[in-house]
């Protein structure tokens, strides 16, 4: 049974690229609908009302798209049924399809560990399916087909479906690159803009470079093993040499597909020129799927993991968690600041899945077990708030036509609904209590606290500035989004854009965001809804779950003891209820209070102006005066002079841009040194048919010599 709800999700989702594709098809299915209504008498009340309608060429397609996204929105459903059921019941289900090679059918694996994946992407894309349709109309079809778009929507969320239940290499690559190709073309969906094509290409040359990876690792344990099966890979007696060759090739690729430093620059490429809900399932969800992929490679096919390769991917976390959200700071597109955040949050994920190998190499299951639910939990909360706040992007651009937060403002009272689905957004992503986000991050601290059980002094070291570094990372974040909402939703509009805009009048696209913001605060006021779900994953991944008296319940949450530290979201709740109330009553205590609205001073200018208000280069300008040497800065002041002898100055322009030290210090030697051997290579391609075959002769000789 919960294999058919795992099937049905999968086929679902299929489906609904089959029928967006047909929207190029749309004329002859409407043909054959009206002829297969005709039968009903056209004046019977039922005709009139429900099937006429839909028989009109201008309604239509709207209505064609909306089945699409419903197909959609039940995959979504289907996949949170299949991953609850599996998670709840604690089981393994395995089978086998007709599919494949002749000699390796595709072998299926259902478990906890995919299970719980199955969850976040059917949240995720439920929300997306009550999104899509009102977004989606606002593309011009001759220049940008649904067909294309509901087409590669459909097989992306089939692929990512398709690796969390792949039990084979061939399988699991399969799946893979049925993800990865998928959201190309999503990424190049707008492909009349260079910067579109631009991006998706390095998206997808960095994909195809990752998947090479992945299968080298496999390749490693193959060799090792009598199959490609999961099974006979979990098999395979590695020595520690070949194991850390098969971690690094593994870390390599899903890291990549993750979006870790210094294999991130595609992200911050891909996310803002994808539609805003490809991007939000591309970053909240697809990401990770990168992450399930390394958990699984690790923990279940490597099985004995070292301390070392918990220090590496705790260095990396560290880096990319802080220069993460470093470059979101400095960024003026909201969703390639979005992108940033991403990075900053998946190296947090990957510091603490450092601290659980660590802590699982020396002898201590019960706080790897700890460090694992941290790096779950945030991985399921990092897929609800940056998918609210991707889609709540995509509002925002769908009103206001711009993405520029230098041109926005003076949004909370033009559309309030946004502007407070948007604050839960921020809220949570900077990790302050009563939202999901802080629950993590706290487990992720306290997980890092218990260093002093280590032997090693190196370790215990180490861990504390890693620890340092995640409060930096925090606090930083909540600066960040104090920019994001400040500059887009306060003051006054910077453009006229802003000036105009509403709210906006579709219910669908409010409801996948208040979807997610409800989820936001509903696991951040009742963690233990989650964290009792994956304390059997780590059961099954570790054989180890939290201690019986951590006191899992609704009212606390102890990880680790309920004499070290303890955590009460509803107590917290109900403190700032009554301070609230206790505030609102000491200040409307006197019954002839009387509210009094004034004008904002305005300094003696004689009235406020948006170029009063600050600028996302002035909001930022203390942290890049501090971290200076993280970014490659080029700042120019350039003045217009007037008067005698140009004495007088009319006008200064300011410019500032921000380069990532990855492009010219990693990336583009790479470019050249590819170019080179390139030049070389093509020597040989002199056009001369007697070279080419004393090409091919002196290979057949080196063969037979070889044979011989």
């Amino acid at each position: 049974m919960i294999l058919v709800l795992a099937y049905s999700a999968v086929l679902l989702s299929f489906f609904s690229g089959l029928l967006g594709l047909m929207m190029n098809q749309r004329l002859y299915i409407l043909k054959f609908s009206q002829y297969w209504f005709k039968k009903i008498p056209k004046d019977s009340e039922r005709y009139q009302s429900l099937i006429a309608p839909c028989l009109e060429e201008k309604h239509f397609p709207f209505l064609l798209r909306k089945a699409v996204f419903v197909l959609l929105g039940l995959s979504g459903v289907f996949a949170i049924l299949a991953g609850l059921s599996v998670l709840i019941g604690k089981e393994v289900v395995t089978d086998q399809l007709s599919l494949g090679l002749p000699w390796l059918p595709w072998h299926v694996r259902f478990d906890c560990l995919s299970g719980f994946f199955f969850l976040i992407i059917g949240i995720a894309v439920s929300s997306v399916s009550l999104y899509g349709p009102g977004y989606v109309n606002s593309y011009d079809e001759s220049q940008h087909p649904f067909a294309i778009l509901g087409l590669f929507t459909g097989l992306f969320v089939a692929g990512m479906l398709l690796v969390l239940l792949a039990d084979d290499a061939f399988f699991f690559m399969i799946a893979w690159e049925l993800m990865s190709v998928a959201s190309y073309f999503l990424v190049a969906f707008q492909h009349e803009n260079a910067a579109n094509r631009s991006a998706a290409f390095i998206y997808l040359l960095m994909a195809e470079v990752g998947a090479l990876a992945i299968i080298l690792g496999f390749g490693v344990l193959a060799g090792f093993s009598d199959g490609f099966t999961f099974d006979a890979l979990r098999k395979a007696d590695l020595s520690t040499t070949w194991a850390s060759i098969a971690f690094m090739w593994a870390l390599l690729g899903f890291g990549m597909k993750a979006g870790i430093v210094p294999v991130h620059v595609w992200l911050p490429e891909a996310h803002p020129v994808a539609p805003s809900h490809i991007s939000a399932l591309m970053s909240g969800v697809m990401l990770k799927v990168a992450l399930y992929g390394l958990i699984r490679f690790c923990f279940d096919l490597l099985g004995d993991v070292h301390w070392q390769w918990g220090v590496v991917l705790l260095i990396l976390g560290t880096v990319s968690a802080l220069g993460g959200i470093l470059y979101a700071m400095m960024q003026t597109n909201l969703k390639r600041l979005l992108a940033y955040s991403s990075v900053e949050n998946i190296g947090i994920i990957f510091m603490v899945l450092g601290l659980s190998m660590i802590f699982m190499a020396n002898g201590h299951p019960q706080l790897a077990a700890l460090g694992l639910l941290a790096v779950l939990f945030h991985a399921f909360n990092h897929a609800l708030f940056k998918n609210l706040l991707f889609l709540g992007a995509g509002i925002i651009h769908h009103q206001t036509h711009q993405l520029n937060i230098d041109m926005m403002g003076g949004l909370i009272k033009k559309m309030p609904k946004t502007s407070m689905l948007f604050l839960i957004g921020c809220m949570s992503i900077s990790s302050l209590p009563l939202f999901n986000g802080f629950v993590s991050e706290w487990l992720a601290f306290q997980t890092a606290l218990q260093v002093d059980v280590l032997d090693n002094g190196v370790l215990r070291s180490l861990i504390p500035v890693a620890a340092a570094a995640l409060a930096l990372t925090a606090a930083l974040a909540a600066a960040c989004f104090v920019k994001v909402f400040g500059l887009i939703f306060l003051g006054l509009p910077r453009s006229h854009h802003c000036e105009k805009a509403h709210e906006i009048q579709d219910k669908g696209m409010l409801a996948g965001s208040s979807l997610l913001a409800g989820l936001c605060f509903l696991f951040g006021i009742f963690p233990s809804l989650i964290i009792n779900l994956l304390n059997s994953v780590a059961g099954q991944l570790l054989g180890e779950t939290l201690p019986n008296d951590a006191a899992l319940s609704w009212l606390w949450l102890a990880p680790v003891s309920i004499n070290h530290a303890s955590y009460s979201p509803p107590l917290v709740l109900i403190g700032a209820l009554i301070a609230g109330c206790v505030s609102f009553w000491y200040l409307r205590r006197s019954p002839s209070t009387v509210i009094r609205r004034a004008e904002t001073w305005d300094c003696g200018f004689g009235g406020l102006t948006h170029r009063m208000q600050y600028s996302s280069s002035a909001f930022t300008m203390p942290f890049r005066r501090i971290f200076a040497k993280v970014w490659i800065i080029d700042e120019q002041i350039d003045k217009d002079m007037q008067g005698a002898m140009d004495q007088d100055v009319a006008a200064v322009h300011y410019h500032l841009r921000i380069q990532d030290h990855s492009w010219p210090r990693l990336y583009h030697p790479i470019e050249r040194g590819v170019n080179n051997v390139a030049k070389l290579v093509g020597r040989i391609q002199t056009g001369n048919i007697r070279v080419y075959l004393g090409y091919s002769f002196v290979t057949l000789i080196i063969m037979l010599w070889m044979v011989s």
